[in-house]
């Protein structure tokens, strides 16, 4: 008897008063009524009879098991699985493989050098009981579909997935699904369309996995017995560090030149407005210091202005692309100041789903992409949004953005997955963060398919003696894409403006402002200009810039001052040992040259262990060479200080730990006392100040040691200089005016050191190590 449906089943399923066995789908048991009757050897006919009925029983119990199995979808988050659920039904199961489920083990290299790098993988520590879990559910289940992330590393998921299922349960097929989106629409295509495990993306990924494993453990360890032990040297990282460090070096090189502006109030009847000198007797002037601006005051003082001209320059803006991973970190840390792992741990949960009221759906693309494409079904959307919005700024067909030559162009830009979902309409459901994020991804989005904008730029120049001034504004005078930029408007977008003048008005100076300037040197990399340099000469991809960062930072090789990326002695030490005996291995271009064969790899033009050994010879060689005959730096960066033990009376060294720089007992390991690195004395009750981390966001400040008697607080780090004025401690500082310099902490005290004081000690100056426990977590280790 076949089963059509559920409902249909248990109404067949309904006990009757007839004796007859009947099969409960609900409890998957056969439930037995029988009639009451009297004990008697059953005859032949009834003993056929009964054989019949059990054997049509088998029969309808394999049918209804085998209707009753579902197919099973495993993704790699359960975020992702939770929104994929709701959309395929009851007849679908979403698992979560939560990441990778096998890999190589984090306790030796395990790559097998002489038989084609293979590489031993094992289940993940951990994950041996989710991964038994999912083998049983492939067993019950008509069919596996492997639903991991469309990239290298999504691809090798699904490939050890595939593996492990059928060793279990060979049987039972598998496939591979893959989407850029996911929304109802994107997730049914993607079912109704499997496919299989592209080999080709298996390899690059092990083949990067391979040679970075490759790189760590062999360079680790030398840096362990040669520096410290706890240290890491990575492939990709390296290079990064190394463009930190040398950009350090430029901003130390820099020598500030002193120079300075003049700008003046004039006056036109009622109106006033502020311009610029940039002409001086035909030239354009150079004002090197205070003595010839006020030289010029003195000529213009008293002296009537003219307008000599007006110049009027219409220019048409065009909006730019959709987002790639790189942009979109880079904007983000503009605009948001978000880090790239931040930037990407929220586009991650705005990807997978968020609750929308009783639904739940995928707001953006996925997020790690190098391509401006638009999928044709979102230009349409997008253009059907706009001409019911905006119709006037509406193109009369899709705009079109070309790929770079460097892009795989492997999935979409990222973008919003319905543009019906604005800001406005999602932002009760989103957090602070989520909310901003997707703003600026769908304001971007929806700008590139709408008109230019045009604006109007008037430029005035006024005669007065010897010298012009100029003022200049912007005007916009059709706003286009311009209307739907509200968080990513910058204010030149937004216009400024102008004031109405003709040639020949006559304008009177009302007052000078001279102000003294010092030229800037190149900035420190942040990470939005991290990320663009990485980009542009072509070093990891988009999913590698984020982690980078962060490994950096946590091994302490570079700290993030005023959202600015500063080497620490510890980075400077291992990039400048990396650079003199392994230089290829930190070389930009070479780097470069590693990712374009993997890419080769993955499109299946190069095989990856000919790569990898053409690579991995003369570099094992070198390793070799370099711990034979490098001198050892250990204890090179121990500091022995003024400073006492309280409970031992042994002399306290400076030492470094993975959270910075503390101080700890020479007694090591008999006497265990560690404090942290006093950096100046309290203006108050002269204790110490040291650097302490806020509870939650550990953000880090500078208080007294005499705390709670002494409640000092301070947000600028203190150095180890006096004021010479008020005789209290000198602070870091950072603003836009004056860049990274140096001040008094007193609020009262307005010295300002200039640029003939002593050098003030920052570049040899460490970042506040963290809490006296991690440093004492630390010391013990």
């Amino acid at each position: 008897m076949a089963v059509k449906s559920r409902k249909t089943a248990e109404k067949q399923a309904k006990p009757e008063k007839t004796g007859e066995e009947v099969f409960d789908i609900k409890t998957s048991r056969a439930k037995i009524t029988r009639t009451k009757t009297l004990r008697e050897k059953p005859s032949p006919a009834a003993v056929q009879e009964s054989a019949v009925k059990q054997q049509r029983k088998k029969k309808e119990k394999k049918a209804v098991v085998v209707e009753d199995k579902k197919t099973l979808v495993i993704v790699e988050s359960p975020a992702k699985a939770k929104t994929i659920e709701k959309y395929l039904g009851p007849s679908y199961t979403v698992k979560a493989s939560m990441g990778h489920l096998i890999d190589l083990p984090k306790s030796r290299m395990a790559i097998d050098v002489d038989h084609d790098f293979a590489p031993e993988y094992i289940t993940v520590r951990g994950r041996a009981k989710l991964l038994k879990e999912l083998q049983g559910d492939a067993k019950k289940s008509d069919t596996v579909l492997l639903a991991s992330d469309n990239d290298r590393e999504g691809e090798a998921i699904a490939w050890h997935l595939k593996n492990a299922i059928t060793a279990k349960a060979d049987k039972v097929p598998i496939q591979r699904i893959a989407f850029n989106e996911i929304t109802p629409m994107a997730i049914k295509d993607a079912v109704a369309h499997p496919g299989s495990i592209d080999d080709a993306k298996v390899n690059a990924q092990k083949a990067r996995r391979v040679l970075d494993r490759l790189v760590g453990y062999n360079l680790s360890p030398l840096l362990w017995k040669k520096v410290k032990n706890g240290l890491s040297a990575g492939r990709v990282q390296s290079v990064a560090l190394r463009l930190i460090c040398e950009r350090e070096k430029e901003v130390e090189s820099f020598i500030p030149e002193e120079y300075w502006t003049l700008e003046a109030d004039f006056m036109v009847g009622k109106t006033c407005f502020t311009a610029q000198l940039v002409s001086w007797q035909g030239n354009k002037p150079e004002l090197k210091n205070e003595d010839a601006v006020t030289a010029i005051i003195g000529q213009l003082t008293g002296i009537e202005g003219v307008v000599a001209d007006i110049r009027e320059l219409d220019k048409t803006v065009k909006p730019r692309p959709p987002f790639t991973t790189s942009q979109l970190q880079q904007t983000a840390a503009n605009r948001l100041g978000f880090t790239g792992k931040k930037t990407m741990q929220v586009a991650q949960q705005l990807y997978e789903g968020v609750n929308l009221g009783s639904s739940r759906v995928g707001l953006i693309t996925y997020m790690r992409t190098d391509s401006v494409r638009i999928s044709q079904v979102a230009l349409e959307e997008v253009r059907v949004w706009i001409g019911e919005h905006y119709p006037q700024d509406l193109p009369d067909k899709a705009v079109e953005y070309t790929v770079g030559k460097k892009a795989q162009d492997a999935h979409e830009a990222i973008r919003p997955t319905y543009s019906t979902y604005t800001p406005d309409t999602v932002k009760e459901y989103l957090s602070k963060d989520q909310l901003r994020l997707y703003t600026i991804i769908w304001e971007r989005f929806v700008a590139s398919q709408m008109q230019n904008a045009k604006t109007k730029t008037v430029s005035t120049d006024i005669r007065a003696g010897e010298g012009i001034f100029r003022i200049a504004g912007t005007r916009i005078i059709e706003k286009g894409f311009y209307q739907v930029m509200k968080v990513l408007a910058s204010k030149e977008e937004k216009g400024n403006p102008y004031p109405v003048l003709k040639i020949g008005d006559p304008v009177h100076i009302d007052k000078f402002y001279p102000e003294q300037h010092f030229t800037q040197g190149p900035a420190r990399y942040t990470d939005a200009s991290i990320v663009k340099t990485l980009e542009e000469k072509g070093i990891g991809r988009p999913s590698t810039y984020a982690p980078i960062i962060s490994v950096l930072q946590d091994r302490y090789y570079v700290t993030r001052s005023n959202k600015q990326l500063v080497p620490t002695l510890l980075g400077r030490l291992i990039c400048d040992m990396l650079v003199e005996y392994f230089p290829h291995v930190v070389d930009t271009a070479f780097t470069a040259s590693m990712e374009n064969k993997l890419d080769a790899v993955e499109e299946s033009q190069l095989r990856w262990p000919d790569m990898i050994r053409e690579f991995y010879d003369p570099f094992k060689d070198q390793v070799e060479a370099v711990g034979k005959n490098l001198e050892s730096f250990k204890g090179s960066l121990d500091e022995p200080t003024d400073y006492y033990c309280e409970q031992c009376g042994k002399p306290l060294v400076k030492k470094l730990g993975r959270f910075g720089y503390f101080l700890a007992c020479t007694g090591f390991p008999e006497c265990r006392h560690t404090r942290s690195i006093p950096l100046a004395k309290c203006p108050r009750c002269g204790g110490d100040i040291v650097a302490r981390k806020t509870r939650g966001r550990g953000k880090e400040f500078y208080g007294c040691t005499n705390y709670p008697a002494c409640d000092f607080i301070s947000h600028f780090k203190p150095i180890n200089q006096t004021c010479p004025q008020c005789g209290q401690c000198m602070v870091e500082k950072y603003d836009k005016k004056n860049g990274y310099h140096t001040g008094c902490i007193n609020p009262a005290c307005n010295y300002l050191p200039s640029s003939d004081d002593e050098d003030s000690g920052l570049a040899d100056a460490e970042p506040a190590t963290a809490i006296e426990q991690a440093a004492s977590i630390e010391y013990a280790e």
